[in-house]
């Protein structure tokens, strides 16, 4: 106040030498130091920012550093330059004013006000321009650093909007504060799914269930893509086909989807597949078949290892001559024993994770040999050029072991056989007609 006081002293002084009216009342004398005020201003604003802000922005481009060109893209520094001119006027503009009561009152709380806004708007920059770093790092992989920033910013933006309402009922913020409650159920009411996301996106974030870059799977909303964004009350897929599927933050928490990402980390992407072989091809194999076989390079440690261990447990059967006696060799599990030394053998197969090939229940369309197994790229395109090969190879390699593959017949199996004469029998007639 003794500042004030001094400087209007000073500059009333000066109005009466130049034969101005010094009256503290004037409106002559405080236009002219309200426009010296906005002047100084002005020129404190173009001094930060054509000067300041300029050689640090030139610093910036030079510095070999990435992260601190997206500051300088969202004009982090040009927003928080606005705060010197909004400082200047909030301290000079008062003093132009100390003869009108009424308009310094009120010139005061507007500038307050936009003090304020002006800080708001710097540090909403801030954020974003942190947001993006943590995207380029890839901090936001670990860590879903939007919903943090987004939740951070309607922090921010209550607390100003309490601020400033409070500056201009001139009144406590805790004033405000208080009646926050009594509009709580007419606010749960209105904005119950606002409320719902908002709540499930602090979950998630503090949970990390989804981050961006996940693979995630949810049939109900048709998504099953690559998330691209995670925020506090969506979670945004962009799908294989590349449509966009926009999920509520509160169905991922509610609801049951499927997070592929374990998957793509373990550095293994499994193939569970099974081909069905016609029953009526399985049989016993012979002696011929034996030697045959015998000269596949992955069945020629299995093949006498097995027959040895079938000669000892057969060694006090008698009547070997009744197939039905003893233990034998079938050409399924020898196919069987075949595809795991292949498997264990395939340079694409992570050998380190699961490897079966089991059998299923036989069903009407015959015996499913399953293979349960983990390829050793997770890469899509990769992944089912792999899958595709492997089974390529089974249905070439099935008639070496004398299987067939079930096969329903189709329209072209019927003509072929009434080509070859093989008509279908007709229904005699009836005697007692």
């Amino acid at each position: 106040m003794i500042l004030e006081k001094d400087f209007r002293e000073l500059f009333t002084d000066w109005l009466t030498r130049i034969g101005v009216d010094s009256d503290p009342s004037s409106w002559l004398s405080t236009a002219v130091l309200v426009a010296i005020s906005l002047l100084l201003a002005g020129i404190t604003y173009m001094v930060i920012r054509r000067g300041v802000v300029r050689a640090m922005n030139i610093m910036i481009e030079r510095s070999k550093a990435s992260w601190d060109d997206i500051f300088l893209r969202h004009r982090v520094l040009e927003k928080l330059s606005l705060l010197a001119p909004a400082i200047v006027l909030n301290f000079l503009v008062p003093v132009a004013l100390s003869g009108h009561q009424l308009t310094n009152a009120l010139v005061d709380k507007l500038l307050s006000v936009w003090l304020i806004v002006v800080m708001v708007r710097a540090l909403y920059a801030a954020l974003d321009a942190a947001n993006e770093v943590a995207d380029v790092k890839m901090i936001s992989r670990r860590l879903p650093i939007k919903s943090f920033v987004q939740l951070f910013k309607l922090f921010l933006f209550f607390v100003a909007l309490i601020v400033c309402i409070s500056v201009l009922a001139d009144q406590s913020p805790v004033y405000f504060l208080s009646g926050l409650g009594v509009a709580t159920g007419l606010v749960m009411l209105v904005f119950k799914d606002t409320i719902l996301g908002f709540v499930a996106g602090i979950q998630l974030a503090a949970n990390r269930m989804v981050s961006p870059g996940d693979w995630i799977q949810m049939d109900k909303y048709g998504a099953d893509g690559a998330v691209e964004e995670v925020s506090l009350t969506t979670v945004k897929v962009r799908n294989w086909d590349k449509t966009i599927t926009m999920i509520p933050a509160y169905a991922l928490v509610s609801d049951a989807f499927r997070n592929w990402q374990g998957m793509s980390e373990s550095g293994g992407r499994r193939i569970k597949r099974a081909i069905n072989i016609d029953i009526n091809s399985i049989r016993f194999l012979t002696e011929e078949d034996r030697l045959r076989l015998a000269k596949i390079n992955y069945l020629k440690e299995y093949l006498p290892k097995k027959i040895h261990e079938l000669g000892e447990s057969n060694a006090c059967v008698s009547d070997m001559d009744m197939p039905v006696n003893g233990r034998r060799l079938t050409n399924v599990g020898t196919f069987r024993a075949y595809l795991v030394e292949y498997l264990r053998h395939h340079d694409k197969v992570h050998q380190d994770m699961t490897l079966m090939v089991r059998q299923l229940a036989p069903t009407t369309e015959g015996l499913p040999l399953e293979l349960y197994i983990f390829t050793n790229d997770t890469r899509w395109i990769y992944y089912e050029a792999i899958q595709s090969d492997i089974f390529d190879h089974i249905f070439a390699i099935l008639p070496q072991f004398d299987l067939r593959a079930f096969q329903a017949p189709t329209g072209n199996d019927i003509r072929s056989l009434r080509h070859h004469g093989g008509q279908p029998a007709q229904m005699s007639p009836s005697r007692d007609h």
